[in-house]
């Protein structure tokens, strides 16, 4: 497994950002794959994938690009450039760094991602930087930008919930529920962060970056001994953006936040994924989950080292007579057990 010795320093110099090109980063991998992992992100496919083939039909080249800089266990380095940390950057600030790679440094960096020789007529293009800068370019304008705001408030969302978790529990239990099973806290200021058979790197100076994005995708890469980064899905690629609605009459009754909290609950969540998915506070959320599992309309329960909690009979059978989701089977989330 790959892992990082990470010193006090670093930690204590840490901290959440957002990153426009990690977001449109992430989207080009999901349209590179073709599939979606959750509802939401399902709809942005179908929606945006079409266009997106015909965009590589046009330009065999920059499609060929694309599948040799996604390598199979490793991306080419200037498709993923660490973020520069002193503040949050616009897309046309940060893909800057793409723009800015050597053009042999390019191709060396291709050859690691494809684990051999680049073919050609990747190995003699002299505008590869720019070209995958293009197509960058291209993912955020047609897909993300125009929905930035939405998914800023979901990515905005996972970092108080998970600031929070950390003022709780410290780094360890931050950084432990980050990439649950491929990610984790070893101990001895050891964090695993992918299960492939790579050496260990000492994280003993710079400053630790983690950088949440809504598809369900995730990466790391580091700039020198100065930054590192931990790209991550958040909470919210859980369900689609909205999530369900909340019937007006459940909103009448129990109140539309409350509502909202108990909809989703039709699949295990915990407190950190719903305040992501919900926008609530984490204290809003807290509040209403008590009062739903006083009246019997939810329960808790463990996955591992989360809390997870769900419909009972009861709830679920008061979401459906008020018109909204139906039991059936887990849309997302752990199983859960007995506490």
């Amino acid at each position: 497994m790959g892992w990082w010795q990470i010193g006090t320093d670093t930690l204590a110099g840490s901290g959440f950002l957002l990153s426009p090109l990690a977001e449109t980063v992430a989207s080009l991998k999901t349209l590179h794959a073709g599939a979606a992992t959750h509802p939401g992100e399902r709809d942005w496919l179908a929606r945006h994938l079409p266009a997106y083939r015909e965009r590589l039909a046009a330009e065999p080249l920059d499609a060929l690009l694309v599948r040799a800089a996604i390598g199979p266990t490793w991306n080419a380095d200037f498709l993923t450039p660490t973020p520069l940390g002193d503040r949050e950057r616009s897309f046309e600030e940060e893909v800057g760094a793409v723009r800015a790679t050597g053009r042999a440094d390019a191709v060396d960096q291709l050859a690691v991602a494809i684990g051999g020789p680049v073919p050609e007529p990747l190995r003699s293009a002299r505008d590869l930087p720019e070209r995958l800068a293009g197509v960058l370019g291209w993912v955020w304008r047609e897909t993300v930008r125009p929905e930035w705001a939405r998914r800023r408030r979901i990515l905005e969302a996972d970092v108080v919930a998970r600031t929070a978790l950390l003022s709780r529990g410290g780094w360890a239990s931050a950084l432990d529920e980050l990439c649950p099973g491929k990610m984790r806290w070893l101990g001895d200021g050891r964090l695993q962060v992918n299960t492939r058979d790579y050496p260990p790197r000492s994280v003993d100076k710079g400053r630790l970056l983690l950088v949440p994005v809504t598809p369900a995708t995730g990466w790391v890469s580091w700039e020198d001994t100065e930054r590192y980064a931990i790209v991550y899905p958040c909470s919210g690629v859980l369900a689609d953006a909205a999530g369900p609605a909340a019937p007006e009459a459940l909103g009448a009754l129990l109140g539309p936040a409350r509502a909202g909290v108990l909809v989703r609950l039709g699949s295990p969540l915990s407190t950190s994924q719903l305040v992501a998915l919900t926008g609530q506070g984490l204290g809003s959320v807290g509040r209403h989950l008590k009062v739903l599992l006083d009246a019997g309309l939810v329960r808790r329960g463990r996955a591992g080292r989360s809390v997870l909690y769900a419909w009972t009979e009861a709830g679920a059978v008061l979401v459906a007579a008020q018109g909204g989701p139906r039991p059936g089977a887990p849309r997302g989330g752990g199983r859960l057990t007995a506490p």
